[in-house]
């Protein structure tokens, strides 16, 4: 959009007069029976900007209170219109069909073969399987309690843990839902998507940052307590504009209550798609209204880069009225800074040419690697991966008085780094 406040074209009266503009439109909307009249004509003198500026204009011209009034509570199309607004119906038979119970079964157990509550479920599987079918078709399935425990890194955070038969159920859904939603998604939401992740989202933000000069500004923000937070009414809402099978609908947001007022229980499955569909309706804000061409979000990290410093504080205060006004929610924390400091995104402290891990990763390689955790130290060794501190760490690892077996791959780095 370049600059916030200028731009070569505004907005005039609809009147078929000279202020209707060189350029002027009807606009009917059959499905709402409404007509929308546009003029358009040069931002050149001081008298269209004015016009601008007075609230009278439509949406040729990017005026701050225009956005406010019209844009921030309009309707946020899609560059596929048709496929963005269609809904979906005649999905609880698929979604809890026996042939799916039995694929979502296989999806659950995979990495769990070994947990005590998978192997219980397995040897009756077919009793098993077969309640789950009969109590959810007869409307009376209800989940089992969670099994509740805290986690205190990188944050305190309580996890929700559902039984297994629960997470079978769960991933009945996620099957037959996640392509519904998933096309819905904006191509730089990265966070709990199939071939997604933390490592494209950094990619991405580095090449983003490339194509701005040093003293463009990079805004970030941060919702705050987002799972805590989340409205289910509201998320309901969401669900619905999508799904029209009541049934399916009643089923899922049983997987989205904790027993309090407000939020989403962190640990089940279906939450994760859960956030990523709430905070959907503001990447399309940021994208479609805002017009911000580089953004990035990785659950409730949002992050906007190239933007003037005027930018970033108008856009810091439409985005805030957004979370607030649409989806209850506010920020935690934002920071706008200019693009040669870099930013701290998905673990990671990115600059224009280069990224290192940041000090807590670093701090708990140092703690693992000293009590000789194998799995926890190779799993880090693959988050700094493409990274400037890899080889710092196989140094550590090579020094360290514990042995650590490393994969093929990381030992040819660590020979070429001695």
């Amino acid at each position: 959009m370049g600059n916030l406040l200028t731009c070569p074209l505004s907005c005039a009266y609809w009147n078929n007069t000279s202020n209707a503009g060189v350029w002027y439109l009807n606009w009917n909307n059959n499905r709402t029976n409404s007509n929308n009249n546009v003029g358009w004509q040069a931002d050149c003198i001081s008298s269209n900007r004015a016009l601008a500026d007075s609230g009278r204009t439509g949406i040729g011209y990017p005026a701050l209170g225009e956005i406010r009034r019209n844009l921030l509570f309009g309707r946020i199309q899609s560059e596929n219109q048709k496929d963005f607004m269609k809904r979906f119906g005649n999905l609880f038979e698929r979604a809890f069909s026996k042939s799916n119970l039995y694929h979502a079964y296989l999806d659950a157990r995979r990495g769990k073969r070994g947990k005590r509550a998978c192997f219980e479920f397995e040897i009756n599987l077919g009793s098993n399987l077969a309640a789950l079918y009969e109590e959810v078709h007869a409307g009376s399935y209800q989940p089992q309690p969670y099994f509740k425990f805290m986690v205190y890194e990188p944050k305190p955070r309580v996890i929700y843990a559902p039984a297994f038969r629960d997470i079978v159920l769960q991933h009945a859904i996620y099957r037959v839902i996640y392509p519904i939603f998933d096309r819905t998604f904006i191509s730089t939401s990265f966070a709990c998507r199939n071939g997604y992740g933390t490592h494209k989202a950094s990619d991405y933000t580095q090449k983003a940052l490339r194509h701005y000069g040093n003293d463009a500004y990079i805004l970030k923000l941060d919702v705050r307590k987002f799972f805590y937070s989340i409205d289910r009414q509201i998320l309901r809402g969401l669900i619905e504009g999508k799904i029209k099978d009541r049934r399916l609908v009643d089923a899922m947001m049983l997987f989205a209550d904790t027993g309090d007022p407000l939020g989403i229980p962190i640990g089940n499955l279906l939450s994760q798609l859960y956030a990523l569909i709430y905070l959907n309706p503001v990447d399309h804000f940021i994208k479609r209204v805002l017009k911000v061409r580089h953004y990035v979000r990785y659950v409730d990290d949002m992050v906007l880069i190239g933007l003037s410093r005027e930018q970033a504080l108008a856009y810091r205060g439409l985005i805030v009225e957004y979370l607030k006004t649409k989806l209850h929610l506010e920020l935690s924390k934002s920071t706008i800074q200019r693009i040669k400091r870099g930013v701290n995104f998905v673990g990671y402290h990115t600059w224009k040419t280069r990224r290192i891990i940041r000090k807590y990763s670093l701090y708990k390689f140092s703690r693992r690697l000293k009590s000789g955790d194998q799995q926890a130290v190779v799993s880090l060794l693959g988050h700094a991966k493409g990274t400037d501190s890899l080889p710092h760490l196989l140094r550590l690892i090579k020094a360290a008085p514990q042995s650590i077996k490393l994969p093929r791959t990381y030992k040819k780095l660590q020979e070429a780094t001695t």
